[in-house]
């Protein structure tokens, strides 16, 4: 059940989302999203001391958008390339209304040290969910992987779709039809290096790529 001050929180976030949209980030007052969120200035602050911390509640919202979108497509596909697909391209499906700022977003997430980053501990729950997302891709494909390698799989899997929302940012084709490009031409391509995780003469270098990950998140 949804609590009064989880309510208000989404309340915030959606009204400065729809003002994002209507007059970009810039033009966007803390003043006029608690007017359209139908709380007091006051409130508005007790929740995001500041405008910018605002693209916390934006991955939040985007991750949970994202997840609703991409497992009814993945219902009943077995192949991890075609999911892996599906995931993304729903990502791209449900980001895009906000394209035209998240350059802005993004910029601000980029700064060295900031708690908006998303490696962040701040950002914990948001990508906690989307590393979830991609271990449901992985769970209902066809593919055995390495045992090792696949503990760290999801996260990796993570690290590719950051990858993605990158080109997308600076993508200006219309429906960002060449990050969808760059979907299609990519993920046969990590299906296929999984799959031969398993073989050993590649087993070795599906190890160092763990040591690797675990090295830069400090495990």
């Amino acid at each position: 059940m949804t609590t009064a001050r989880g309510s208000t929180r989404d309340a915030i976030v959606t009204a400065a989302l729809e003002l994002f949209r209507e007059h970009g980030f810039e033009g966007t007052t803390m003043r006029a999203v608690a007017e359209r969120a139908g709380v007091s200035v006051g409130n508005a602050y007790y929740y995001f001391s500041s405008k910018d911390e605002l693209v916390q509640g934006f991955y939040d919202q985007l991750v949970a958008e994202h997840r609703a979108a991409a497992l009814p497509e993945l219902a009943g596909r077995s192949d991890l390339a075609e999911r892996l697909r599906l995931t993304l391209n729903a990502w791209i499906t449900v980001a895009e209304p906000y394209r035209a700022f998240a350059g802005r977003f993004f910029a601000v997430a980029a700064q060295p040290g900031n708690p908006l980053s998303p490696f962040s501990p701040q950002s914990g729950p948001a990508r906690d969910a989307a590393v979830d997302l991609y271990r449901d891709v992985l769970e209902g494909a066809r593919v055995d992987v390495d045992a090792e390698l696949g503990r760290e799989l999801p996260e990796l899997l993570w690290l590719q779709h950051l990858g993605v929302v990158l080109f997308w940012v600076h993508d200006t084709s219309a429906d960002a039809a060449r990050t969808r490009l760059l979907v299609d031409r990519t993920v046969p391509i990590v299906a296929r290096l999984v799959r031969l995780s398993r073989l050993p003469v590649l087993r070795p270098l599906g190890r160092q790529v763990v040591d690797v990950v675990r090295l830069l998140r400090g495990t």
